[in-house]
């Protein structure tokens, strides 16, 4: 696993290489620069059964030897085994970190509601950095300790409300990135399996009485049916959620409107900033494929909390 990386080194912090007993492999903590070496030392903590902590950079004669001419440095922990604490993690619907002692002595994990299990005696402030690393979904070492934080997030939800066009095109999208996806309309013609062949779920009804059932502090929300009906009532409720995104689609003059609304209604400054409209970044693209890549870079930005 990576534990961190400097310059311009290809994967971030938390990046995996598993490597089987056979030789099968999955994953990478290079891009492949450096695996044939760190693939090696997993064979070695596997036939020791402890961890080392290696490091490459351009600079090291050995990093030229493995490859590492991207400029970068890297950090890797081979491992004999995924820990148990990190296969739960991965089982559980719910977000959570992996705090461990870089020797491999020592393991906890805590999960998204503050909760720690494992041996008595984390420090408060430990616990505080791993909630951090995961509403920020980067995993990181802390020196002082000699802590891995490794950060197991939620899977995102993405909500879409309205099978239109737009819709069609932001769903295979979502799943490459690995959201789940559901999209929600009144129009049993419109929402149909053929038409969505890879979304997680079809709702068919009013999107206001089901949204809320599903909101989350991992949900995305794209209202884009262009239908007021539809499209108020989940502004509405998801802004008041914990939802990470919420974004609408329409014109400038619709969203001065919807927001003077929304002040009007009681909404606070805070509640209506965290509206995106019109819905995803301003690449300039017209067509419903294009739209979709700009709402997708936008959910993508939000998700990795850069600012806007």
């Amino acid at each position: 696993v990576v534990l961190g990386t400097w310059g311009s080194a290809p994967r971030p912090a938390g990046a995996v290489l598993l490597v089987a007993a056979d030789g099968r492999m999955a994953g990478s903590v290079s891009g492949g620069c450096v695996e044939n070496a760190v693939i090696e030392e997993i064979a070695a903590a596997r036939a020791s059964g402890t961890p080392k902590r290696l490091r490459y950079e351009v600079s090291d004669e050995t990093a030229w030897s493995v490859g590492l001419a991207c400029g970068g440095t890297i950090e890797v922990l081979a491992e004999p085994k995924v820990p148990d604490e990190v296969r739960r993690a991965i089982a559980d619907i719910r977000g959570s970190v992996v705090v461990s002692a870089i020797d491999g002595l020592a393991r906890w994990r805590v999960l998204e509601d503050g909760s720690v299990e494992g041996p008595k005696g984390l420090d408060l402030t430990v616990a505080t950095a791993a909630l951090d690393a995961l509403r920020g979904e980067r995993s990181v070492v802390l020196e002082g300790p000699g802590l891995f934080l490794e950060a197991i997030p939620r899977r995102p939800d993405l909500f879409i409300i309205g099978a239109g066009h737009v819709a069609q095109e932001l769903v295979p999208l979502a799943k490459r990135m690995g959201f789940r996806t559901a999209v929600f309309d009144s129009r049993s013609a419109f929402l149909t399996r053929e038409r969505f062949p890879d979304a997680d779920e079809l709702v068919l009804g009013w999107p206001a009485e089901e949204l809320p059932k599903r909101l989350g502090p991992a949900s995305f929300v794209c209202v884009l049916s262009h239908d007021p009906k539809l499209d108020e009532p989940c502004v509405r409720l998801a802004l008041r959620s914990p939802a990470r995104y919420v974004g609408v689609i329409g014109s400038n003059k619709n969203q001065e409107k919807r927001r003077a609304a929304l002040a009007i209604e009681g909404f606070s400054g805070p509640e209506i900033a965290r509206l995106r409209g019109p819905i995803g970044l301003p690449l300039g693209g017209k067509q419903p494929n294009e739209i979709a890549l700009s709402v997708m870079a936008e959910m993508v930005k939000a998700r990795y909390s850069l600012p806007t």
